[in-house]
């Protein structure tokens, strides 16, 4: 009998430590403790009538590029899922480390040259940069 009370107090113990330990990376994540810096760019893109397919994977092929060669990108996604607003084709994102070198990125000769074979397939495009406080 005691071996069983002992299992289950080992047990209730485990649990309310899981507990406690949940609860505490929770309110660290609400707190902004746990929350990166990181800058993402979003652009949602719609092509010109008439543009190939080839054209566009061009377009996201210099992306690919882009994030390769510009210092402080992290990640890149050219696969769009769901694209907004209505009407809209495709579009991508990048992850930069932090603002400047979300900045840096903008003003880079190499986001000039694909920013310019990029606009004269585009009909519109739409583009958010969200980070954390």
């Amino acid at each position: 009998m005691r071996t069983t009370s002992g299992l289950r107090r080992l047990i209730f113990a485990g649990g309310v430590a899981a507990l406690a330990m949940f609860a505490a990376g929770y309110l660290a994540a609400r707190s902004g403790a746990a929350q990166p810096k990181t800058v993402i760019h979003v652009v949602s893109i719609q092509w010109k009538q008439g543009v190939s397919e080839e054209d566009k994977q061009k377009v996201f092929q210099g992306v690919k590029e882009m994030a390769d060669a510009v210092p402080g990108v992290k990640n890149v996604w050219i696969k769009s899922e769901r694209v907004e607003p209505r009407g809209f084709d495709d579009g991508f994102a990048i992850e930069f480390q932090d603002h400047a070198s979300a900045d840096a990125y903008a003003s880079n000769p190499l986001h000039k040259a694909w920013n310019d074979r990029y606009l004269a397939l585009r009909a519109a495009s739409v583009a958010i940069d969200v980070t954390n406080p």
